[in-house]
């Protein structure tokens, strides 16, 4: 049914019907005037048929003259009665009185005598001497020809009347072989409108098949299929436009490849930018976003699309369209939420059409956040370095100028100070060689010399070096202050890749702080576990600890929690940062855990090397 609907719909059934119809109207006018030629062609000829010939009409013009009705009468109807014409129906002869004379009808012989009833009989006679009068009448469905001629003398100047014919024939032969050509005329039409419908169909399919192709070719064009290709069989105008489709279909194709390259190359590098991107009508409406600028406001891509770019940019009430559009200064967002600091800087740029008309905007984001910050702790690590140079430096000055006033020729109080010139300067020298540790350390040029070595026995070999520290320290303060160091080790052996005199460092620094802290004395316990993948150690002590708020900072370099506390103890404030870029370079982990004035204490995660790899060789510890 669908296929129906289509074929009367189509082109191809619309030039059949046109084609068909001015047919139909061609055989309808020329049957027209055909019927009609041929039907006053035959009327003619069979009027000829019927009109009596002369020498009829001038028997029948003797018989009226003569003076005796009777045999006039008679003489009449013996002329009528010789008549051989199987047209003719009924034939009157009429005197110029109006009294029918003669009649060839067996049913109109009472008639004979009577005044006739014909109108046209009647004007024959009176009004015009050449009256001849054919008219057709319908009889009981039956047509008929009635053909009035008058009968006249020649009286000198002119013709008189002296009688009147009036002839009556039946069309009916006429008029069936009238029917007859009207049959094989329609016949033959009908055969010629079903020769001109199959012409038409076939003749409307030649016309329409290119363009089927056409079509078909230009719809698959529309769908991105370019491979289909229309042949030319001629040169007429759908060939020609054939042609044109064809080299449309291959620029389209090269120019739609050359997009999507052009479109793929853009995506992949929008895609893979580190910096946002994001472009917007006039109307600020997102329409393009790579991922970068998705990530940054907190949406996916597709949610992103179509939102107002003040809005998902956080400018309400900091920016307005009109002022990114005018003014195409960068400027800084803060796009910051609760789980993050997030900082970027914005550059916007006009999309531009070469009549100048504006019809969006490009604004590339870029992530200053770790710039800001590596640029505050670089303000922030001058700032401390400036200061803790300055204290011992300040402490140095103080001294000599103190020497230099007369100090110098006390020898005890010289001594005295001296001798924190010397604690100070040592302090500046430990603190300038942190420094330079750190450097390499960032720089990546610090010396590490890997070897598997048992941790067991290097934790061992430094935790005997503070017994013997604090031992003398003991001594030396009378026992005042009692430190003890625990020690919790697993009965196997660990055995763990780093470099021993780096290591010895961190573990010396972590030690330090324990026993710094502490200056109440108290235990300090040292432990060393093995987990399924990494050996873990941890130093606790139970000193001032490191309140809360402080602890995500305690690797920074020169934070101290109580500073003036930590400079009186001596320390530089780098030791843990040191200790904390150290660890990381042999791929570990150091972390804190610390209650306030209970103590801390510090973990230090290692991979180990499998007991399999090291059996049968020997390992310095």
């Amino acid at each position: 049914m669908k296929n129906v609907t289509k074929f009367f719909q189509s082109i191809r059934f619309r030039i059949a019907l046109v084609f068909v119809l001015l047919m139909i109207v061609a055989l309808e006018l020329l049957g027209a005037f055909f019927v009609r030629q041929m039907e006053r062609q035959n009327l003619q000829t069979f009027q000829q048929q019927i009109k009596l010939q002369k020498y009829v009409t001038d028997q029948l013009n003797g018989a009226l003259q003569k003076s005796n009705t009777n045999d006039a009468n008679h003489r009449i109807q013996d002329i009528l009665s010789g008549l051989n014409n199987t047209d003719i129906e009924e034939i009157q002869v009429i005197d110029n009185t109006g009294v029918i004379r003669g009649t060839i009808s067996v049913s109109g012989q009472q008639t004979i005598g009577q005044k006739t009833t014909d109108i046209n009989a009647q004007k024959a006679l009176s009004d015009d001497q050449s009256y001849l009068k054919s008219q057709m009448v319908n009889e009981s469905g039956v047509r008929k020809q009635i053909l009035t001629m008058p009968l006249t003398v020649n009286s000198g100047r002119t013709n008189d009347a002296i009688g009147v014919v009036v002839i009556k024939a039946s069309l009916a032969k006429v008029y069936r072989n009238i029917n007859n050509v009207m049959r094989l005329f329609v016949i033959a039409g009908a055969l010629a409108l079903f020769v001109s419908i199959t012409l038409a169909l076939f003749l409307a399919r030649t016309l329409t098949r290119p363009i089927e192709k056409i079509n078909e070719q230009t719809t698959r064009i529309a769908q991105g299929d370019y491979s289909m290709v229309n042949h030319i069989y001629g040169v007429d105008e759908l060939s020609q436009l054939a042609i044109s489709v064809n080299e449309l279909s291959t620029r389209v194709e090269e120019s739609t490849e050359a997009v999507n390259s052009e479109r793929n190359r853009l995506d992949s590098v929008l895609t893979h930018m580190a910096d946002g991107v994001l472009a917007a009508n006039r109307r600020g409406e997102i329409t393009i976003i790579n991922q970068a600028a998705a990530n940054f406001v907190g949406k996916t891509p597709e949610e992103a699309l179509g939102s107002n770019v003040i809005d998902l940019l956080h400018l309400q009430g900091k920016r307005k369209l009109r002022d990114m559009l005018e003014n195409l200064d960068d400027f800084l967002i803060d796009l910051s939420d609760d789980s993050h600091d997030l900082l970027v800087q914005a550059y916007v740029s006009l999309i531009k059409r070469q009549s100048g008309f504006i019809s969006g905007l490009v604004v590339v984001l870029h992530d200053i956040t770790e710039q800001q910050r590596i640029d505050s702790e670089r303000r922030m690590f001058v700032s401390n370095v400036s200061h803790e140079l300055r204290t011992p430096l300040t402490s140095v000055r103080s001294y000599v100028d103190a020497l230099a006033d007369g100090a110098i020729d006390d020898p005890e109080m010289s001594h005295n100070f001296l001798g924190v010139v010397q604690d100070e300067t040592q302090r500046m020298i430990r603190m300038i060689n942190d420094l330079l540790e750190l450097s390499r350390l960032d720089q990546g040029t610090m010396e590490v010399k890997l070897e598997i070595v048992n941790l067991n026995s290097l934790f061992n070999f430094v935790l005997d070096r503070f017994d013997m520290i604090l031992e003398n320290d003991a001594k030396k303060d009378n026992g005042n202050k009692q430190y003890k160091i625990q020690r919790e080790f697993t009965k196997q052996d660990v055995w763990v890749e780093v470099d021993p005199d780096k290591f010895t460092q961190v573990l010396d620094n972590i030690m330090n702080n324990a026993v710094k802290y502490s200056p109440d004395g108290g235990t300090i316990t040292a432990r060393l576990i093995k987990t399924k993948t990494r050996a873990i150690l941890s130093i606790s002590d139970e000193g001032l600890g490191i309140p809360r708020k402080d602890l995500d900072n305690i690797f920074n370099r020169f934070f101290r929690v109580d500073k003036s506390r930590s400079r009186a103890q001596g320390g530089t404030g780098l030791g843990l940062a040191i200790s904390k870029e150290v660890v990381e370079k042999f791929k570990g982990r150091i972390w804190v855990d610390s209650v306030e004035n209970r103590g801390s204490t510090f973990y230090i995660s290692l991979a180990y090397v499998e007991d399999d790899l090291i059996e049968g060789e020997d390992w310095d510890a």
